[in-house]
């Protein structure tokens, strides 16, 4: 993933951080407790394919 795009990139729901979670090859945002997929190295930022996490997930 590149590193300029993480920079720039922000939750599309409440517009925050996302953390990259390199394990599991997807970007977080914690306060809506969403996880988006990277596939192909293209972060797909779409509320419909964010995978919901569970509160130990956001902690």
């Amino acid at each position: 993933m590149n590193r300029k795009l993480l920079d720039i990139l922000v939750c599309p729901i409440c517009k925050g951080p996302l953390l990259f979670r390199k394990d599991a090859n997807e970007l977080v945002c914690k306060p809506d407790r969403l996880a988006y997929p990277i596939r192909d190295d293209i972060p797909v930022m779409l509320e419909d394919e964010a995978r919901k996490l569970t509160a130990e997930e956001v902690e």
